[in-house]
């Protein structure tokens, strides 16, 4: 009976414990504070944005958040800056949310698919991806190829139909019942719902995690530094072009105006605002930045110190626009295989647009300075003549002619002499005469002497 109790005894403490522990494992569970970490893409999809989204991923990240959420309002933009934050979201551990608030088009519906959980509020639309120039107009097919192919990688990724997604691009593609030939999809927020690119129609982050179950939380909101809008707006490619040109332009007004000072001052600030924000987003590298001020010092010793213009020339400004292009593709020391083709020619397009339109826009400023009354009062636009008593050549030095003197230098053939204690420049009329030889003056002609070594 003894026995009974204590095995009974042990039963029953061996319970309690077990329903301690549970009890205390749902309660720290339940009291454990879940992290959201917030921020938007209501722009147009381009390098600042791309960045600005790196820079929101890594945070989620290093603060060791739960959930990351994201609210869009985008009719697209660059492909290859919506590819660096597809390609950001996909190897992020944290599970992402995305709420479209009116529009995911073009690029937009490729970062939203690249997320775990897409969310529409009402009357938002996703789809409508198909590569499109500036002027609305479809590129060609080689670029269609691979926003299609991005498309359906992503949705393979995600669990989504990949063929739905092939078809946001590609008009030729023919779902039935779902898109005819000849049109992309466009998904409204229940056309979405109903072919699993979207969870739930919703109004708001608080009605996205109340699905979601969660009742302890907190959200943390990217801040933006002013700096960081700084950084954004520099690395632009409008901002960019226009920091080339002003860099083109100040090289050659100052190549054209050596002394002036502001042109070279101008292109030097241009410069250091084109070069240190890629240099501090990790896109320019040290040997980038020394190429291209290589390049500049090629150039000006091919027009200062060697005649003509060659290889010295021709090599600098390959190395300025080398210098320029790469630092504004993403490269580890010189491995580039992380940027891809279509990069690498925007990157060279910009350059060499910025540099053209800088050269035709320096040589157009430059004949209209000339013309302009500022220039005139810089320089001497009258001329001297007999009429007012003006002689430009000197009337003594016609009586040197038949007099001998001594070279102080070298004729080679130009040179120094000296006749009866004073200097003059002379030049040789046959071959080089050597230093303290005596020489006849034979003439006098512009302005100068003209000699030979006397005979003995």
């Amino acid at each position: 009976m003894l026995i009974n109790n204590i095995k009974f005894n042990s039963l029953v403490f061996l319970m309690i414990v077990f329903i301690s522990f549970s009890l205390k494992g749902q309660t720290n569970e339940t009291s454990v504070k879940k992290t959201i970490y917030k921020f938007s893409i209501k722009e147009e999809i381009a390098p600042p944005i791309a960045r600005m989204v790196s820079k929101a991923i890594d945070e989620a990240h290093m603060l060791k958040a739960d959930f990351i959420y994201i609210e869009m309002n985008t009719y697209g933009g660059a492909v290859d800056a919506a590819d660096s934050i597809r390609t950001k979201i996909l190897k992020s551990k944290i599970p992402t949310w995305i709420l479209i608030q009116n529009n995911a088009a073009s690029a937009g519906a490729l970062i939203s698919i690249a997320c775990d959980s897409i969310y529409m509020q009402p009357g938002s639309t996703i789809g409508a991806a198909t590569v499109v120039d500036q002027q609305g107009n479809q590129v060609p097919d080689k670029y269609q190829s691979y926003m299609r192919k991005k498309m359906r990688a992503t949705a393979e990724q995600k669990g989504r139909n990949p063929d739905i997604a092939e078809a946001m691009v590609d008009p030729d593609i023919y779902i039935e019942g779902i898109i005819d030939s000849g049109k992309v999809i466009t998904f409204t927020t229940s056309e979405a719902i109903k072919y699993k690119f979207c969870e739930a129609q919703v109004n708001s982050l608080d009605d996205i995690i109340k699905r979601n179950g969660l009742n302890n939380y907190q959200i943390i909101e990217q801040k933006i530094s002013f700096m960081d809008k700084i950084i954004s707006w520099l690395i632009s490619p409008y901002v960019s072009g226009i920091l080339i040109m002003i860099i083109i332009g100040g090289i050659y007004f100052e190549l054209q105006t050596p002394g002036i000072g502001f042109p070279i001052l101008a292109a030097i600030t241009a410069a250091i605002l084109y070069f240190a924000p890629l240099y501090l987003e990790g896109l320019a590298e040290n040997w980038e930045i020394l190429i291209f001020i290589t390049g500049i010092i090629l150039v000006a010793i091919e027009i200062f110190v060697i005649p003509g213009f060659g290889v010295a020339g021709i090599s600098g400004i390959i190395l300025i626009i080398a210098g320029l292009t790469l630092s504004m593709i993403e490269n580890v020391g010189f491995d580039f295989s992380i940027s891809d083709n279509d990069q690498l020619f925007k990157a060279l397009l910009t350059v060499i647009v910025a540099s053209i339109v800088s050269l035709i826009g320096s040589i157009y400023l430059g004949v209209k300075f000339i013309e302009s009354s500022l220039f005139k009062k810089f320089v001497l636009s009258t001329s001297e003549n007999n009429t007012y008593g003006f002689n430009g050549i000197n009337e003594k030095e016609k009586t040197l002619i038949g007099k001998t003197g001594i070279t102080v230098t070298l004729l080679r053939p130009s040179g120094k002499i000296e006749i009866d204690g004073e200097i003059y420049d002379s030049t040789a009329e046959i071959g080089f005469i050597e230093k303290g030889e005596t020489v006849i003056v034979n003439k006098f002609e512009a302005s100068q002497l003209f000699v030979s070594k006397a005979q003995n």
